[in-house]
């Protein structure tokens, strides 16, 4: 069983990894760019059970940055 979690930059906090991604793709020629969100992704490997209440708390404290950064979590089986 396997943990995702995504963290990206809150909407509202400057990412100008993202926006130099961006112009990059647009001097490659990539029509349409708009706005590109540069964050991380953690693959946790479980065994046993979940506690999904846990894992969040996991990912809030520890894995992200909760005044700037959003989280997802999505458990595998």
């Amino acid at each position: 069983m396997k943990a995702l979690v995504t963290i990206l930059p809150k909407p509202s906090v400057l990412d100008p990894a993202g926006a130099a991604a961006a112009e990059a793709m647009k001097h490659l020629g990539v029509e349409g760019v708009g706005r590109v969100r540069i964050g991380k992704i953690i693959e946790i490997e479980l065994s046993g059970s979940v506690d999904e209440a846990r894992l969040h708390s996991v990912a809030t404290d520890l894995l992200s940055n909760p005044v700037v950064e959003d989280y997802t979590l999505h458990i595998q089986a």
